[in-house]
């Protein structure tokens, strides 16, 4: 694994140094962001010129309306999420870095004895020679599936797809290097890739020789959205020309510890597990539709407590697929659609249901998806593997306002 580690360094290095130096256009809108730009903030860049500094925050308020079969309803109002975030430059805008700080408790979650405070969610570090090349180190998202990858703050809906909570690889500490290929309308590709830890963000306790790799590849057929227009759900924009966006993204992560990857419980035993991800976005004219693939699979994927076997833990198996389809009227009023489907594998489903998810969204933007409001009524279907069914649903709305 230590020669791995010293060739994908290598390799970094000969790649970057090998492309014509250009810091023309090199501003912060990167690939690698963990979240797509409205605006650029409220910034500071010194006389100079040696630093630069975004500061930007954004906030979800939601209230909820849950029924659940068989249960008492639930009426629920909460903060989402609230994020800080710092972006710049020190030195050279070629060297770049993003801070990204959570302080809603559903982000930071509860603190446990002997685990770290988790209200860092992305910290990481950018080596931008030019407009092809981006090389990353720290910690962020990984280049998994769209919806991911896009911002929870540039969704249509409310929150993610059931695919995307339980199939997503989430963010990791490691080292990224992208290069891509854009053009405005003629056929474009990014190609991708990360080595990581494998383990999830703030994670160093028991530290071990378990590692993630990544790769994914994008093709543009018709060139690039309008304003980065792939990092954000609903064509918003209403683009002129139809574009459409084709993915695909392999990821292993060896002797991970959790029960999703990154994410999740933990496993009484490590397991090796392998991720596909593939993803379609078409835009036009105000009109969106996406559809996405996802699997995980991992032999074995029962653990058992090995001081009480009748305690076990599960990696989470199956495959999923989404669909969404939208349309944004002229007065910026938005209709959206989804509608999931969740299969388990034959090892896991006894152990929970197969999933059915319709869901159904009007938004109003009133400056693009950094101030919006949500309403969302989504019903779930549950089956189980006695032949039993469940039926949950619940009406949401949800204000985001950020900079």
């Amino acid at each position: 694994m230590r020669i791995f580690y010293v060739c994908f360094f290598c390799l970094t290095v000969f790649c970057v140094n090998a492309q014509e130096i250009n810091t023309n256009n090199n501003d912060l809108k990167l690939a690698s962001l963990p979240y797509y730009s409205y605006g650029r903030g409220l910034g500071l860049t010194s006389p100079d010129s040696l630093f630069k500094l975004n500061i930007r925050f954004r906030m979800q308020n939601r209230m909820n309306y849950i029924q659940n079969e068989d249960q008492d309803e639930i009426i629920d109002g909460h903060i989402r999420r609230l994020r800080l975030r710092f972006d710049g430059y020190v030195g050279n805008p070629k060297f770049l870095y993003v801070i990204q700080l959570s302080f809603a408790p559903g982000d930071v979650g509860v603190i446990e004895e002997g685990d770290n405070l988790n209200i860092i969610r992305d910290a990481v570090m950018f080596y931008r020679p030019n407009r092809h090349w981006n090389v990353a180190f720290g910690q962020t998202k990984l280049p998994g599936n769209r919806q991911r990858v896009n911002s929870s703050g540039a969704l249509q809906l409310s929150d993610r797809s059931i695919n995307n909570s339980r199939f997503n690889i989430d963010r990791d500490f490691g080292t990224q290097v992208y290069y891509l290929n854009e053009n405005k309308d003629e056929f474009s590709y990014n190609i991708k890739t990360a080595v990581s830890t494998g383990n999830g963000r703030n994670v160093t306790n028991n530290p071990d020789n378990g590692y993630a790799l990544t790769g994914k590849l994008e093709l543009l057929p018709f060139g690039i959205f309008t304003n980065d227009g792939a990092y954000f759900e609903g064509d918003i924009l209403r683009e002129q020309k139809p574009k459409l966006l084709l993915s695909a993204a392999y990821h292993v992560n060896n002797k991970a510890r959790f029960t999703q990857g990154q994410l999740g419980d933990d496993l009484y035993e490590k397991r090796n597990m392998q991720s596909i991800f593939l993803d379609g976005v078409f835009k036009y004219n105000g009109w969106a539709f996406m559809a996405a693939y996802m699997n995980r699979k991992s032999d074995n994927a029962i653990t058992y407590n090995p001081l009480d076997l009748s305690k076990f833990r599960y990696v989470f198996v199956g495959e999923g697929m989404d669909y969404q389809l939208s349309y944004v009227f002229k007065n910026n009023i938005e209709l959206i659609g989804r509608y999931s489907t969740q299969k388990l594998e034959n090892q896991i489903k006894t152990f929970s249901p197969n999933t059915h998810q319709y869901s159904l969204g009007v938004t109003k933007y009133f400056w693009e998806h950094a101030f919006k409001i949500q309403s969302e009524l989504t019903l779930d279907e549950l089956q189980y593997v006695s032949g039993d069914t469940k039926n949950n649903w619940f009406v949401r709305f949800q204000i985001e306002i950020g900079i």
